[in-house]
């Protein structure tokens, strides 16, 4: 059951991002010959739509749009002989199918387990024999003030915190509706839990949508602009090898079945399916952003090749951008069975 899950949504988001393709291309006037859900060889046509074949394809893992005139820009009406404002508008329309669909997601998710209430700060954990611990700190107490000094944030509780290393301070926290003053001496100097020990979030409060919606789309800006600085984390050597592994099918699998594990564990801390939304909802992510690459054959790619034409009216010619896609291609093709080749070979380490 894990592994028909996984497959069915795995290829939903896929077939998510074809589907914005295809409805870009057909609001710009550019004729679809086929939509194609797996990969060839073609096992069956699914139903005929307009000039639309709808087919179901051999490989799952996998989906495409065919347009008229994909590579051809003396095809009237097809794609590569549209201006290159629309042929951008449709190249982009796929990966923010996924984009979307992981607003989506993360929409569903925080109506489902609140939002962080940013002006409360709540004990997530206790390292042991700290400061925190021998006051009598437990997880879940709300920290209100240090010395009377209201705490509003996780970085004023760190300032007030910081300000008083090596001499006692009063914290008073909330618990079970009740304030309590606890006080402690932070340690001089910190060691690498803290000064006094502990891990801090911040407490969930009923989302109307309106905030579920902002905190979806704040989620899918800070996950793409983490993908995007990866890169340049890796050459610096601020991000270990591990963070910056390509992973195939398997290692995808691998992952899912841990976070299914978690999801549907008889104790586990949140709502069923709220893991299992998450995962997908970087899997979506992953295949927006890594489309928008400028790399031959990706969607980004193709834009890559459409901007001289658009900044200069000079296009480049389409044999030597047909040469390049199929190169591209090819080479991106290698990759992926080496990733999943990798995937068996050297299985991902799950915690």
């Amino acid at each position: 059951m894990t592994l028909i899950l996984f497959v069915v949504a795995l290829v939903s988001l896929i077939v998510l991002h074809e589907l914005g393709h295809f409805f870009a291309a057909k609001f710009s006037g550019i004729k679809v010959k086929e939509f194609g859900i797996g990969l060839p060889p073609r096992v069956m046509t699914l139903f005929k739509w307009g000039e639309t074949d709808f087919t179901l394809n051999a490989l799952p893992l996998g989906g495409f749009v065919l347009p008229e005139g994909e590579n051809d820009p003396d095809v009237p009406g097809g794609l590569s002989a549209a201006p290159p404002l629309k042929r951008i508008f449709v190249l982009l329309a796929g990966p923010a199918m996924n984009l979307l669909a992981a607003v989506v997601l993360y929409f569903i998710i925080f109506m489902q387990i609140g939002a962080p209430d940013l002006s409360r700060v709540e004990v997530m954990s206790i390292s042991p024999d700290s400061p925190a611990q021998t006051a009598g700190l437990q997880v879940g107490d709300v920290l209100l003030r240090v010395d009377g000094q209201p705490v509003t944030s996780s970085q004023r509780l760190q300032e007030l915190i910081y300000a008083s290393l090596g001499e006692q301070i009063e914290l008073t926290i909330e618990r079970a509706g009740e304030e309590h003053n606890l006080y402690l001496v932070p340690r001089d100097p910190p060691p690498p839990d803290g000064a006094i020990g502990i891990a801090m979030g911040n407490p969930s409060v009923a989302a109307n949508p309106a905030q579920a919606l902002s905190l979806g789309v704040q989620m899918v800006r800070q996950q793409a602009d983490n993908l995007l600085r990866l890169p340049g984390r890796l050459l610096s050597g601020t991000a270990n090898e591990d963070e910056g592994r390509l992973i195939g099918y398997k290692g995808m699998y691998d992952i899912f079945t841990a976070v299914r594990a978690a999801d549907t564990a008889p104790q586990s801390p949140t709502p069923a399916g709220v893991n299992t939304m998450s995962f997908f909802a970087s899997i979506s992510i992953s295949l927006g952003i890594l489309n928008l690459l400028p790399l031959p054959a990706l969607d980004g790619g193709r834009i890559l090749f459409t901007l001289p034409e658009l900044l200069f009216r000079r296009r480049v010619p389409a044999v030597y951008e047909n040469t390049v896609n199929f190169v591209g291609f090819a080479l991106l093709l290698m990759l992926l069975i080496y990733i999943n080749v990798q995937d068996f070979l050297n299985p991902i380490v799950l915690p």
